[in-house]
């Protein structure tokens, strides 16, 4: 069962929370998948994904890359999402951490807000993302938090009519919803 660890309704209305449980079991619209550029979804949360929902996540993303070749890093595709309590799963390649001096933090900046585009294309009212990139990839997972934190922040100041009323920051390991719960007092406060 999922733990909403944490909230905060920022100007625009939207709601953001970090939540320690399962990407897979998130009662939302849409997860956000920790995807490679080739959409092969074999470990970490994209394998949990195609275990969870079925091999039609897998079949789905590899008829997209058939179609439109990899999809590049910071980039995103959409496939429905089986099994899931989901209706979509929107798969956004985060950088492969080099230290920092290969545009790494734009590029997850640039997966997060992609993710948030799409999920508005979609017609998505919830959202559920975890740390994209700070697991094999390697992505500092203080960083990783701040960013994808503060994209979300902008794009809703940015789009304050985004259908997307509610971002779940949701991670299944708790040193990681630590590190989101530190972000959120950090550029927050107090929340509850």
């Amino acid at each position: 069962m999922a733990d909403i660890r944490a909230s905060h309704t920022l100007p625009s209305g939207h709601v953001l929370h970090v939540v320690h449980g399962d990407l897979t079991q998130e009662p939302v619209d849409a997860i956000v998948n920790a995807a490679n550029e080739w959409l092969a979804h074999g470990g970490g949360v994209a394998g949990a994904i195609v275990r969870r929902g079925g091999l039609e996540v897998q079949w789905e993303s590899d008829a997209w890359v058939e179609t439109n070749g990899k999809l590049p890093v910071g980039g995103v595709a959409v496939t429905g999402a089986g099994k899931l309590r989901a209706k979509k799963v929107i798969h956004a390649v985060g950088p492969v951490w080099e230290g920092g001096d290969d545009d790494e933090p734009d590029n997850l900046r640039a997966a997060a807000t992609n993710s948030l585009k799409a999920a508005d294309r979609e017609g998505c009212r919830s959202v559920a993302m975890p740390a994209i990139s700070s697991g094999i990839f390697g992505f500092p997972k203080e960083l990783c938090a701040e960013i994808l934190v503060d994209a979300a922040v902008h794009y809703f100041a940015q789009n304050p009519g985004s259908g997307v009323r509610a971002l779940r920051f949701t991670n299944i390991d708790a040193p990681t919803v630590a590190v989101f719960l530190e972000e959120f007092a950090r550029r927050f406060g107090a929340t509850g």
